[in-house]
């Protein structure tokens, strides 16, 4: 819960303990899908209406996404009238939210849900709309009055040089209304052209998650620009980022036009490797099976929701091939388990072929790892240090592994492989993946490994 006794646990005037956002956040938002769109003669199951949402949270249920950990629906900019009332309160339209935003949050909270708002901290919103600056404690309050789980407090229109009293102010603001709501900022992102005034371990006082690059947009090269600021700025980004702080990379396109299925796969398993927030933005009442099951793979999210809560590392990089370490439960002292993963940043040439050493990643730990491949759904058994797995990558793609220490980690429920021979490979077979029931027999043909 949002504690009001902030003085207890660090010094200062504001302070950032509620208790939230333990693992990353995971829901649905309208922004990079639906955008600005308002009007609803034209478009009238694609615009900023409060039918979108109930949608979207019918989706999320009907769906099974909440059974994985999808919980909040966000509402994005747009939502509000032009100008305040007559007491300087924010006002949800009138024509495209006539029941109110009390109303939608209780149409969330009895599904089950969290309900997420936007404001902005300038004098308007990026679409125009009023702003928060100068009406902080009302806005908090109103927000709390309406049962708000989450925040989301853009940066447009106002002066740089004010976001560290006004992000911190409203923090301060929603700590006093009583209410534990989520606080997600974008306090960093208005300062990608003056890194030397980002200062994370500040910002983590006062926000739950922050961006800090540009929006995302429902193309590769959207996603791979990202991923390339990530990686430049990982040694800053890794310290600062775990439980209840989390550096945000933007919104899931998955589901979208103009994102392949391997690039779904790849801006999933990243995410995951990140421990990054996973917030949708598509339209989940028309996606594709071959997308939900990438949004839905348990195993992935398992990874991503790890109680470590660390960012992984780009430890290895090339030209096209960018490898990826995760430290993961169980570990205890210096004895740690890993995800792992290879993502093919070229979209145009052939597959890569990649042969994986396990010693070669960091993976040294002379028990050995029980390692199982995220997307194919494979147990590959017991793997030593020296042992390597040789993988073919679609363009676009990627493959994504756990591996658990063996000396902490017993499997349950799954087929135990014992390995009589040194430096075993396993070769997957791409198609493999594909089948809609894994055939066994298949795999013992296909894939060279002593059992």
């Amino acid at each position: 819960m949002r504690l009001l006794l902030p003085l207890l646990f660090c010094v200062g005037a504001f302070c950032l303990d509620n208790g939230l956002g333990r693992t990353p956040p995971m829901g649905w938002m309208s922004w990079t899908a639906f955008y600005c769109e308002i009007d609803c003669v034209k478009h009238p199951t694609g615009c900023i209406n409060e039918q979108l949402y109930k949608d979207m949270a019918d989706q999320l249920v009907s769906g099974g996404y909440d059974k994985v950990g999808y919980k909040s629906v966000h509402i994005d900019d747009c939502w509000s009238e032009m100008e305040r009332d007559s007491h300087g309160i924010l006002v949800a339209n009138k024509t495209r939210f006539p029941s109110g935003m009390k109303a939608l949050a209780k149409y969330m909270h009895d599904r089950g849900l969290k309900f997420g708002i936007y404001e902005d901290y300038g004098t308007k919103t990026c679409g125009g709309y009023p702003g928060s600056y100068k009406h902080e404690k009302v806005d908090a309050q109103t927000f709390a009055a309406w049962d708000v789980d989450y925040l989301k407090l853009d940066g447009c229109n106002i002066d740089q040089a004010m976001m560290p009293i006004g992000y911190p102010l409203f923090e301060k603001e929603l700590n006093e209304t009583g209410r534990p709501i989520m606080y997600s900022c974008s306090w960093p992102a208005y300062l990608i052209d003056h890194p030397e005034l980002v200062n994370y371990n500040l910002i983590g006082k006062y926000c739950n998650t922050w961006r800090n690059f540009d929006d995302i947009n429902s193309s590769w090269k959207s996603i791979i620009s990202i991923i390339s600021y990530y990686d430049k700025m990982q040694d800053k980004h890794i310290p600062t980022h775990g439980p209840g702080k989390w550096h945000d990379p933007d919104m899931l396109v998955i589901g979208n036009k103009g994102i392949t299925l391997d690039m779904s796969i790849s801006q999933f398993t990243v995410w995951c490797i990140w421990s990054a927030p996973l917030i949708m933005s598509n339209d989940l009442r028309i996606i594709g099976d071959s997308f939900k099951d990438v949004l839905k793979n348990k195993e992935a999210i398992k990874i991503n929701q790890d109680p470590l809560g660390i960012m992984g590392r780009l430890i290895k990089n090339s030209t096209d091939i960018g490898v990826y370490v995760k430290q993961i439960t169980p570990s205890k002292g210096d004895k740690k388990s890993f995800a792992f993963a290879y993502l093919n940043r070229n979209e145009k040439e052939g597959y890569k072929r990649i042969e994986i050493q396990l010693a070669s990643i960091g993976l040294t730990d002379p028990a050995g790892y029980y390692v199982h491949d995220i997307w194919s759904h494979v147990d590959l058994g017991l793997l030593r240090s020296g042992d390597s797995i040789v993988v073919s990558i679609a363009p676009a793609g990627s493959v994504f592994f756990r591996a658990d220490l063996a000396s902490l980690h017993q499997p349950k429920g799954k087929r135990r492989y014992k390995f009589d021979n040194s430096n075993v490979v396993y070769e997957f077979e791409r198609e493999q993946s594909q089948l809609g029931r894994f055939d066994f027999g298949d795999y013992l043909r296909t894939n060279r490994v002593q059992f």
